[in-house]
């Protein structure tokens, strides 16, 4: 299991939080993960990124030790105002976000809101559905599935068919905190993709940053990419060209060298 200074708990927007702390020196980094991705299972590129900065990772509400309760409030507009309440009640400032899929839809939205606190944007291959637009990928049904077989005990080696690329680490991550995904909250994240309507966020986006996309998730297309970068010229653009979606997981080192070019800092 990865390694981490300590996890900890932030009442922030009503409700309580759960992030982990790897590093501790350096620039401040908030990474805020995808729709049914607990924060122990980036463990393994928050571990790589505390080399330089101080990195948490939040369990989004809903996932992970963070509240989830029947009824929860689990829109982007919630989870947003989750990010941007933490940052207040810590009193942190020139934060920089790390978002990944609807952790950057999170990041984008919060950015467009208020980005007093933050520093750069780091968006990995987020969802560009929306009102109008051609639907997301990846079915609501292929995340439901997921977590009521982890409900049931799915083990690693049962997981391996749908992730090929993972490690044994990786894959028995997700075994073990799959179920800590409330099924509520992810369709509402799910339904946001299709409702959200993330490009007039990104108009608003003052924020510096990265776009990483994917070159094999199909999530973002070439013509998408030429939207963005007419709504949002100050976002450099990279690609890994060999990933899916779940960029780290399938080439970790392509990430990581990407970060590193982006921050002109060696991280492999």
């Amino acid at each position: 299991m990865s390694s981490f200074l300590h996890g900890y708990h932030v009442r922030a927007n009503g409700v309580r939080l759960h992030l982990l702390r790897y590093g501790g020196q350096g620039p401040r980094m908030l990474l805020l993960p995808g729709i049914t991705s607990p924060a122990i299972t980036w463990g393994f590129v928050a571990e790589r990124l505390a080399r330089h900065f101080d990195v948490h990772v939040l369990d989004f509400r809903g996932r992970g030790l963070s509240s989830s309760v029947p009824g929860i409030d689990a829109s982007l507009d919630a989870m947003a105002g989750d990010v941007l309440d933490l940052l207040e009640v810590q009193g942190w400032s020139s934060v920089t976000l790390l978002g990944h899929s609807m952790g950057a839809r999170v990041a984008i939205r919060a950015a467009s809101r208020d980005a007093r606190r933050l520093d750069r944007l780091l968006l990995i291959d987020p969802p560009v559905s929306g009102p109008g637009r051609r639907p997301y990928p990846v079915p609501l049904s292929w995340y439901v599935d997921s977590i009521r077989m982890a409900t049931q005990g799915i083990t690693a080696d049962g997981l391996r068919p749908y992730a090929p690329t993972w490690t044994d680490e990786q894959l028995q991550l997700r075994a073990e905190w799959l179920h800590t995904c409330s099924e509520e909250a992810v369709v509402q994240a799910h339904a946001g993709f299709h409702g959200d309507d993330i490009h007039a966020d990104l108009a608003r986006l003052q924020t510096p940053g990265l776009l990483m996309t994917a070159g094999r998730s199909g999530v973002v297309l070439a013509e998408d990419l030429a939207e963005i970068g007419n709504l949002a010229p100050h976002l450099r653009q990279c690609t890994a060209r060999d990933a899916g979606h779940m960029i780290p997981w399938d080439d970790e080192l392509d990430f990581h060298r990407l970060l590193g070019e982006y921050f002109e800092v060696g991280l492999l």
